[in-house]
């Protein structure tokens, strides 16, 4: 059993997780515009990564960019960014394995030490069937600080093709998975979310 086996329905029975998903969670994020580096690499990427069309392409040409970049307009935030990490959390449980990315919110870079978001990178480009794995994620994620003595409010994650992103909020035992999805056109507004997160204003 590991992250990537989770379904949302199974994610909900396991852990006694509800849902809400009829909330327009980030739409009053505020925009943040891209710098000119990024910009220029989403234009000559992004097509690139579209007509490759793997996972791996879509991981290396967007994905990993938009996250440097998350991470350089977190300038007064101290945070670290994690790829392909492997976060084993409570085996019985089946919160093992590897994840995609992981931001966490301490400025240590050689291991993870406080985990605030998950972005899971959504196979077969189907957003809804990476909601599962996400959300078993951000709870281990949420075990992770608690057994740190480290006190969040909520955890967040995102599922995403590259191009699309949908993102959730965990409190609790509740998930808010975010009515809205965000395309890579609008780029502005997903930086502007995921920075936010990093804050903890969300």
């Amino acid at each position: 059993m590991a992250y990537s086996d989770f379904t949302l329905k199974k994610v909900k029975l396991d852990f006694n997780i509800q849902t809400v998903e009829d909330q327009s969670l980030f739409s009053n994020s505020e925009e943040i515009k891209i710098s000119d580096y990024l910009a220029q690499t989403l234009k000559r990427n992004v097509p690139l990564a579209l007509a490759i069309n793997t996972e791996k392409a879509r991981s290396e040409l967007i994905i990993i960019n938009i996250l440097l970049e998350v991470k350089e307009k977190s300038y007064d935030q101290k945070i670290s960014l994690f790829s392909g990490i492997d976060f084993n959390v409570d085996k019985e449980k089946g919160l093992t394995g590897f994840c995609d990315y992981i931001i966490s919110g301490s400025e240590e870079q050689l291991y993870l030490e406080l985990p605030v978001i998950t972005i899971v990178e959504a196979k077969n480009e189907n957003i809804i069937s990476g909601l599962g794995q996400c959300i078993a994620e951000m709870h281990a994620a949420q075990l992770f600080n608690q057994e740190a003595s480290h006190e969040l409010s909520c955890v967040y994650g995102a599922v995403t093709t590259g191009d699309e992103w949908r993102f959730v909020k965990l409190e609790k035992n509740v998930a808010y998975i975010d009515n809205d999805s965000y395309y890579i056109s609008d780029i502005n507004k997903i930086i502007g979310i995921l920075v936010n997160m990093v804050k903890g204003e969300a």
